[in-house]
C-alpha cells in the first residue's frame, strides 16, 4: 500500500496516511518503545482518526511501526504515579480513542504484529476486524499491574469471545500467541508475520471498493446491537480503573514492571 497523501503533522508518535483507494493507515510510531500508549500518543490518535474521517477514508487499518508490537499498552511510566483523578482523565482520553475507532464511519481493521497488550489489545478490540500475525501476543495484563482493563476491555472482550473465556483472560492476565487468539475467536485472521502488511492491504482495499454507505450504515447497526448499557459498563469500568491508582498493588505492580522485578502484591 503505497502512500499517496500523508499526514504532514503524524510523523511522531503517530502517521496517517491514505492511498489512492482512500484506505487510511494510522501507524503508531514509537517502536524504541514498542508503540506504548501515553498521553501524547493517545492526543496524536485522537487527531489522526478525526482527520481521517474528514478524508472520507472507505475503510482504516489501525497499526504499529516495527516488527516487535502492535502496540505493547498504555505507557506504565507516564501512569504509574498517577492520583485517582489523573488516571480517571487517562482512562477517559482512552475511551474516547478506542470510542472514536469504534464509531469510524468505515470498516477498521487492527494489523497485529507483536505485542498488543493492555491498552493495545483495547484498540484492536474497538476495531471491526482483527488480523494477527502468527508471531503476534495479545492479552489483557492490567491485572498483573495491580489494576483492570480501563480502556473498554471489560466491555468489548465478553462480546467477543464470551463471558467466561474473557474472565479468565483478564483474571489471569494470560498471553495468547496468534494461533490461541485465532483459536478463541479473539482475532479473525492469521498469517505469517511478513505477510501482515500485503493481507490487511488487500483486506482493506477491497473494503474501500464496497457501498460505502450500505457499510457505515451496517457498521453503526451492528455495532448498536451490542450497546445496551455499553456507556454505563464503559463509566463504571473507568471509574474503577482510575480508583485503583494510589492503591499498594497498583504503585508495586507498576514499579516492578518499570525496574524489571517481580513484583510483592498485598
Amino acid at each position: 500500500m503505497d502512500p499517496l497523501r500523508v499526514h504532514p503533522a503524524m510523523s511522531d508518535p503517530v502517521r496517517l496516511d491514505i492511498d489512492e483507494d482512500d484506505v487510511a493507515t494510522i501507524t503508531i510510531d514509537r517502536p524504541d518503545r514498542l508503540n506504548a500508549l501515553d498521553s501524547t500518543t493517545l492526543d496524536a490518535l485522537a487527531d489522526a482518526l478525526t482527520d481521517a474521517e474528514a478524508a472520507d477514508a472507505r475503510a482504516l487499518v489501525l497499526t504499529g511501526a516495527g516488527d516487535d508490537a502492535f502496540a505493547a499498552g498504555a505507557d506504565i511510566a507516564e501512569m504509574t504515579d498517577f492520583s485517582p483523578a489523573e488516571a480517571h482523565a487517562y482512562a477517559a482520553l482512552g475511551h474516547d480513542v478506542t470510542r472514536a475507532i469504534e464509531t469510524f464511519p468505515a470498516p477498521a481493521i487492527a494489523a497485529i504484529g507483536g505485542y498488543a497488550l493492555g491498552g493495545g489489545l483495547e484498540l484492536a478490540l474497538a476495531c471491526d476486524l482483527r488480523v494477527a500475525a502468527e508471531s503476534a501476543v495479545l492479552g489483557q495484563t492490567e491485572t498483573d499491574l495491580g489494576i483492570v482493563p480501563g480502556w473498554g476491555g471489560t466491555q468489548r472482550l465478553p462480546r467477543l469471545v464470551g463471558d467466561e473465556t474473557a474472565r479468565r483472560l483478564i483474571y489471569y492476565g494470560d498471553r495468547l500467541d496468534g494461533q490461541d487468539a485465532y483459536d478463541i475467536g479473539l482475532v479473525g485472521d492469521l498469517v505469517a508475520h511478513d505477510e501482515l502488511d500485503e493481507y490487511v492491504a488487500d483486506l482493506a482495499t477491497d473494503l474501500a471498493g464496497r457501498p460505502q454507505f450500505a457499510l457505515a450504515a451496517a457498521k453503526e447497526a451492528i455495532t448498536k446491537s451490542h450497546e445496551s448499557g455499553l456507556d454505563t459498563g464503559l463509566d463504571f469500568e473507568r471509574r474503577t480503573w482510575s480508583s485503583l491508582f494510589g492503591t499498594h498493588d497498583q504503585r508495586e505492580g507498576m514499579r516492578a514492571f518499570v525496574e524489571d522485578r517481580e513484583p510483592s502484591f498485598e
